[in-house]
């Protein structure tokens, strides 16, 4: 993968170990509510200056209330002679989500109505829910289901259901203007590596690294129990989501498969421009996908009420490998380089957002001298740094009439972002542009296939 930037390498680093902090979180049991969420949260703090929020039991928050709060100490099925056959202590999957407490000896019949298992994955351990079933279950390997061959057996779940909270955490960094890009991930996933833990590990990795800088827009990072997180988010903050310019759900980064992105809903907002060209630019694998009203909390910021141009960054796509949601979700299934590559892809793209700015030539009748304002000797010393081309200036001078962002430009010249930013400094610092004051309205997408690059020219 080839990300061009100009900021040194200690610079594009995470800055922490993205594995390390999956492999720190993995055996936590998360859910929607509880000690679990809470315990991740406080892993998230030691990075960022997080916020955390409690929402209590049967809060409205939109069409919704916020659930009672579920903890679980642990679950076991034994034979009645003693023997341990299915153990929460050995895995959090075993359990289903939010099941009720349970005590007693069940036959095989009656316990099978309550057993989740995978017939074409005999060896691995579903991941199932009832939040809000009154229910409660067993997921465990189908191979072993298939020996428990026993008349009945004693079945403990040592869980309550109670009044409590519902718990978030929340990290802004303010920008120059009000406009701000929103990210989240989810929390409420247990023993998951890369539907889960991929995306919160990348997610505080991105808010350490713009909380170093002080940017054009603000960063408000949200780690949320899926679905009623987004819900409730967007209840209690519905009156600034107006400043909501850009946004991106992030979801299993960690796997080796190609990425995939989910636009919003709305047709040709930036943040889809905008991260089509980072990873065509990038050289890797790829799929843009349109938006559906399915998937993860992009469908909660997408819904027709709220409209916000918020899509889906990830690489496997839920529902379509064979490792999701089950126990092969695993630290294995999870590698360092994809973490990394994840994070890389994602850096560049908020440093594109935040650079995505609009020009108006000061004078722009006919084509300026270059040679004069010495603009030849800077784009020379900036080639070997991967900076401005004369194509590229040329591109920006044409374009920058006050309708055209950088990212307009890039895609139109289909050139890396980084190296149009380059040459609007080289502009501005000639005096040749200024900046336009304001939003950058949302341009339709350029059609591509009438470009062509051209070699660099000659102008006296």
């Amino acid at each position: 993968m080839s990300l061009t930037s100009d900021r040194p390498a200690s610079d594009r680093r995470p800055g922490i170990d993205l594995h390390a902090m999956v492999a720190e979180m993995y055996p936590i049991n998360r859910s929607l509510t509880g000690t679990g969420v809470r315990q991740t949260l406080a892993i998230v703090a030691r990075h960022l200056d997080l916020a955390v929020h409690e929402v209590a039991t049967g809060t409205p928050v939109l069409d919704w209330h916020v659930p009672m709060e579920w903890n679980i100490r642990g679950g076991t099925i034994r034979t009645l002679d003693g023997q341990c056959l299915v153990d929460f202590a050995e895995h959090n999957l075993h359990v289903m989500g939010y099941s009720k407490p349970v005590h007693g000896v069940l036959s095989r019949a009656e316990l099978a109505r309550h057993v989740h298992t995978l017939p074409d994955q005999p060896d691995l351990i579903p991941y199932r829910t009832g939040y809000y079933a009154d229910d409660w279950g067993f997921c465990l390997p189908d191979r072993l289901w298939q020996t428990m061959m026993d008349e009945s057996y004693q079945v403990d779940i040592d869980s309550d259901l109670s009044p409590g909270a519902m718990t978030y955490g929340e990290f802004f960094i303010p920008g120059e203007t009000q406009d701000e890009v929103l990210i989240t991930c989810h929390v409420c996933h247990p023993s998951l590596a890369d539907d889960n833990l991929s995306g919160i590990a990348v997610a505080t990795a991105l808010a350490m690294r713009r909380a170093k800088r002080r940017g054009r827009l603000g960063y408000r990072f949200l780690f949320l129990p899926a679905t009623i997180g987004a819900i409730t988010w967007l209840a209690r903050n519905e009156a600034m989501l107006d400043r909501v310019v850009h946004g991106l759900v992030l979801t299993c980064l960690g796997d080796d498969g190609p990425f995939h992105y989910k636009q919003s809903r709305r047709e040709g907002a930036v943040i889809d421009r905008a991260v089509a060209h980072v990873l065509a630019q990038a050289g890797v694998p790829h799929e843009i996908m349109p938006f559906n009203p399915y998937g993860y909390d992009e469908r909660q910021f997408c819904s027709p009420g709220f409209d916000l141009p918020v899509g889906c960054f990830m690489r496997g796509v839920h529902g379509t490998f064979p490792e999701y949601h089950t126990s092969a979700d695993n630290l294995d299934f999870v590698r360092p380089a994809a973490l990394d590559g994840s994070y890389a892809v994602l850096e560049t793209l908020l440093d594109l957002l935040d650079g995505n700015r609009t020009y108006r030539r000061v004078d722009g009748r006919g084509e300026p001298q270059l040679g004069r304002r010495g603009l030849y000797r800077a784009i020379a010393g900036q080639r070997e740094a991967g900076g401005a081309t004369q194509m590229d200036l040329l591109w920006l001078l044409n374009l920058a009439d006050g309708r055209h962002s950088l990212l307009d430009m890039a895609i139109r010249a289909n050139v890396p972002f980084a190296r149009l930013e380059a040459a609007a400094r080289l502009a501005l610092d000639a005096e040749l542009v200024r900046p336009v004051v304001g939003p950058c309205a949302e341009m339709p997408p350029f059609e591509l296939s009438s470009w062509t690059a051209l070699p660099d020219v000659e102008q006296g």
